[in-house]
């Protein structure tokens, strides 16, 4: 399964033409997975053909298709992202942190904030449709938090993303109380000092119907230790993480009703935006900022604006 957000290098070894009786033409096919079926879209399935250069005529013949799993066979997503490793080569050596600085767990659902005024909001119960990671719904601010940060301009965001939810329940039961489906919206940032090690948890939430989420990180690439369904057991669960070759990547699909850990270092001063990959949910507030601060040497410092990059 490849998320949105997410991009792959493949290598295809092209070794079927083994004499003359075998087909030299041969379907390439990719459908959507889909872990929410009550959630409608383009289901096509999209084909390619990949053909060998022979000396016959093969224009006429007509490959055999393969049969693909189900659009909602979560058992076949997960076999192949589970398969999935980084080369851990000498030319392509794996740095997973093993001791950990800062440990995040993130709760992420779709929820729902009041309909303000006079608004004919669509929302369950009347509400506005919203989203948050650890109920903090965030909401951009009327300046940008780049350049709040950079020119120390006040009252744009607080330093105060939760490391935690504020409220633990069972994420991912059927039917979750409906005092849990409202959220806040703010502006909330999480400072990190340069090359802090970062672990982050995050765990699927069922509020509103669970979904398989593509996580996406600005400014940092990280590596994928540990993937389940269910409620992360903070005890058993890191006994199974991966730190030989796990996949290093900048899009994580976090299992619908399940968690998926991740760690990094804040090695790169900036500004940078967490956000899930469906767009609906970005705009929902399904999003976070990390600010990670400058080190001491000169490589290790925030880049001033260019003088022509246009502003927000």
């Amino acid at each position: 399964m490849i998320t949105p957000g997410q991009t792959m290098d493949l290598l295809l070894k092209a070794d079927q033409l083994k004499d003359s009786s075998s087909p030299s033409r041969y379907y390439i096919a990719t459908r959507p997975y889909n872990g929410n079926t009550a959630v409608r879209f383009d289901q096509t399935v999209a084909t390619a053909i990949l053909e060998y250069k022979t000396n016959e005529n093969t224009f006429a013949t007509v490959p055999l298709f393969a049969s693909l799993p189900e659009i909602n066979d979560t058992n076949a997503a997960t076999a192949f992202t589970d398969g999935i490793r980084s080369l851990a080569s000498w030319d392509h050596p794996v740095d997973v942190p093993k001791t950990i600085d800062e440990h995040m767990y993130i709760s992420i659902a779709v929820n729902v904030v009041p309909c303000s005024g006079n608004s004919n909001c669509t929302g369950p119960f009347n509400d506005r449709l919203a989203a948050s990671l650890n109920n903090a719904s965030f909401e951009n601010p009327p300046i940008d938090v780049l350049d709040a940060y950079y020119y120390s301009i006040p009252d744009v965001y607080t330093p105060d993303f939760p490391n935690k939810p504020p409220v633990f329940f069972n994420f991912t039961e059927d039917t979750i109380p409906m005092e849990l489906y409202l959220t806040e919206k703010s502006t909330k940032v999480k400072v990190l000092e340069y090359n802090t090690t970062v672990e982050i948890v995050f765990q699927g939430t069922n509020i509103l119907g669970g979904e398989n989420h593509p996580m996406h990180l600005h400014g940092h690439s990280f590596y994928v230790v540990g993937k389940g369904f269910g409620i992360f057991d903070k005890e058993k669960d890191p006994l199974s993480y991966n730190l030989v070759d796990p996949p290093y990547e900048n899009t994580i699909g976090v299992p619908k009703n399940g968690w998926a850990a991740i760690r990094f270092r804040a090695a790169n001063p900036g500004v940078w935006f967490m956000h899930c990959h469906f767009e609906r949910h970005t705009v929902w507030g399904m999003d976070m900022v990390f600010i990670t601060k400058n080190g001491n040497g000169t490589d290790a410092k925030m880049l001033p604006r260019p003088h022509d990059m246009p502003r927000c």
